[in-house]
């Protein structure tokens, strides 16, 4: 099922935690829809359960009764327990939103605060400080995987540079140097890099960055960007790691205030989180389509992409992401289907 079809935020919960790969997809959609059933998860009945979803390990709950979705939040802790699973997991639950991610998965080398830090302490403060994040259990080696939306990353990373920035000047004071830069990696890149792939700790006066959600900067990119930034008279560069963009902004003039550079990164975060707010993004799966299917869906996308002129359509090899409003996101993914299944009835029939 499509989430476009459920969208009825206030009887909708997003479930992120659920394992992957331990059972069959529809096993799965199973044992979710009787742990939300259950009285003592505080559960009722179930319209629907849509899973698997384009977000690993998350799942939409809809509930036929808005009273049983306030419910089910209320309750402190959601474990999913089955025979079939070997153990429990832990869920985290909140109520659906429109917003174009759900979540991030990062990984972070903790090894730099260690002279410092007890880092099982660290993680724990930092679980208190930025509850919405969801750490796996530290390795040896200090390295931590992480998942959380796009804002609780970004307030991680801040938390983090301020301790950096802390040893920093504790190392220029004699107590301790900071040779080595805190290493945060999103999947496959870092987190927020500058041009030699470090760490960036302090921005100097004359540079601001600012980091988003790589689909939101895409866009931002490619409708709002260049309007956003000409008035600021600022020039700037991304730089994209997997889920993250990390943009530079600079004065396009030497002579140009300074305080337009902070203008400028104000601007950008207030329009990406109006963004965060408003878009939504879909995604056609190609794995396992034959080679004439995954054409048919890339021409297709191309050949509607006009009469949707809001409609950011992002085609790689192995899917297609499809990024706008959730309503025109919605009539954009079902024109698609309903034209890719059409044509191959119709061929099916020769």
């Amino acid at each position: 099922m499509d989430i476009g079809r459920a969208a009825k935020s206030e009887k909708t919960i997003v479930v992120s935690g659920i394992p992957n790969g331990i059972v069959k997809d529809d096993v799965m959609a199973d044992i979710l829809m009787i742990h939300f059933q259950k009285a003592k998860n505080r559960g009722g009945d179930v319209k629907d359960v849509v899973y698997p979803t384009t977000i690993k390990g998350v799942a939409y709950i809809i509930f036929e009764d808005q009273e049983v979705t306030e419910n089910v939040l209320q309750k402190a802790e959601h474990r999913l327990e089955d025979k079939r699973l070997g153990r429990y997991y832990p869920l985290k639950i909140s109520l659906y939103s429109e917003h174009v991610f759900t979540c991030v998965s990062s990984v972070l080398d903790l090894s730099i605060f260690g002279d410092k830090y007890i880092l099982e302490d660290l993680v724990q403060e930092l679980q208190k400080t930025i509850p919405g994040l969801r750490f796996s259990p530290l390795q040896s080696n200090g390295q931590i995987s992480v998942q959380g939306s796009f804002p609780a990353i970004k307030s991680l990373k801040d938390n983090l540079l301020l301790k950096a920035n802390s040893l920093s000047v504790k190392g220029n004071r004699g107590e301790r140097k900071l040779d080595q830069r805190a290493n945060i990696r999103t999947q496959k890149h870092e987190l927020f890099v500058d041009p030699n792939n470090t760490f960036v700790h302090n921005v100097n006066r004359e540079e601001q960055v600012v980091v988003l959600d790589t689909d939101i900067y895409y866009y931002m990119k490619h409708f709002l960007y260049k309007e956003s930034l000409t008035k600021y008279n600022v020039v700037s560069r991304g730089v994209t790691d997997g889920e993250i963009t990390t943009i530079y902004l600079k004065n396009s003039r030497a002579s140009s205030d300074s305080r337009e550079l902070e203008r400028a990164k104000e601007g950008i975060e207030d329009l990406s989180a109006k963004l965060h707010c408003r878009l939504r993004k879909e995604r056609f799966s190609l794995d396992g389509n034959t080679r004439p299917e995954r054409q048919k869906y890339k021409q297709v996308c191309e050949s509607i992409k006009s009469r949707f002129p809001k409609i950011l359509v992002i085609p790689t090899d192995t899917h297609i992401d499809v990024i706008g409003s959730s309503s025109e996101t919605y009539e954009f993914t079902q024109e698609v289907n309903r034209i890719v299944k059409s044509h191959f009835q119709k061929k099916f029939r020769r």
